[in-house]
């Protein structure tokens, strides 16, 4: 989509040449920096501050401008379950029994650059997803880009995709991902055709990216998913060979918080 260029009114407070150069500031698409410059020329006591800290302020308000730009675009795009999730004080609650440490390292997101998957597994409501999403907003603070989606929904968005002749770009797309989040692993059915589309994904991602997989049944059961054992064997190698662990043992998170 071509970018559009913010229309930059004419100011009388301000001097024709002063106007001149916020113009061609918004031109050449620095709308933030346009928009800290014009407010120090209106303020009759900035030049109390040194021309180093005036300047400091006029390119952060750019940066952070963009940098929220493009984190808008991330989260767009992610699709996450929980887009306001945040590794909050409730991981330490000792009920839990959560990996404190673990996750704080998770927490700095290397594993993704190197890449690694991460399988996170335990009972219903014991907020796996939540620290998922969490995870996932971590990494696009980083400029990663991410994808969330339930297992069932990228079956069928794959089966789709083949159906309609957009198999290669969609399966592309799904690869091309820094950080992609199954969820609900195991809660589908795995036909012959399914399980075909769940290992070209699986290995499209093999070593070039990382993955998350989220599931209720332990990752010694994921074996009985699959309905082919030449399917079972080749994506459970692709998806534990090179994957840390990441165990939710607490109770049911809902059924607590809604007592």
């Amino acid at each position: 989509m071509a970018y559009r260029l913010k229309d930059y009114l004419y100011n009388d407070k301000l001097t024709k040449e002063q106007n001149i150069l916020m113009d061609r500031l918004y031109k050449l698409r620095m709308s933030g920096m346009a928009e800290a410059f014009e407010k120090q020329l209106l303020e009759p006591n900035t030049g109390l501050e040194p021309f180093e800290v005036r300047f400091a302020a006029i390119v952060n308000q750019e940066w952070d401008q963009r940098e929220s730009k493009k984190f808008k675009r991330l989260m767009k795009k992610a699709t996450l379950k929980y887009p306001a999730a945040d590794l909050d004080s409730s991981i330490y609650d000792p009920e839990r029994q959560l990996n404190t440490h673990v996750i704080e390292l998770l927490a700095k997101c290397d594993w993704i650059d190197e890449p690694n998957n991460l399988l996170m597994t335990g009972g219903a409501g014991a907020g796996k997803t939540h620290i998922a999403c969490a995870l996932c907003i971590t990494a696009m603070h980083q400029n990663r880009t991410v994808k969330y989606i339930r297992a069932n929904t990228l079956l069928k968005e794959s089966d789709h995709a083949g159906q309609e002749g957009t198999y290669f770009e969609y399966s592309n797309e799904m690869a091309a991902y820094d950080l992609m989040v199954i969820d609900d692993f195991g809660l589908m059915d795995l036909d012959i055709e399914k399980c075909r589309d769940l290992f070209e994904i699986i290995e499209s991602r093999d070593c070039r990216k990382a993955t998350i997989i989220i599931s209720q049944i332990p990752v010694s059961g994921w074996y009985q998913l699959f309905g082919d054992s030449t399917y079972a064997d080749a994506c459970l190698s692709r998806m534990t060979s090179k994957s840390y662990r990441l165990e939710f043992p607490g109770r049911d998170r809902r059924i607590t918080n809604s007592n």
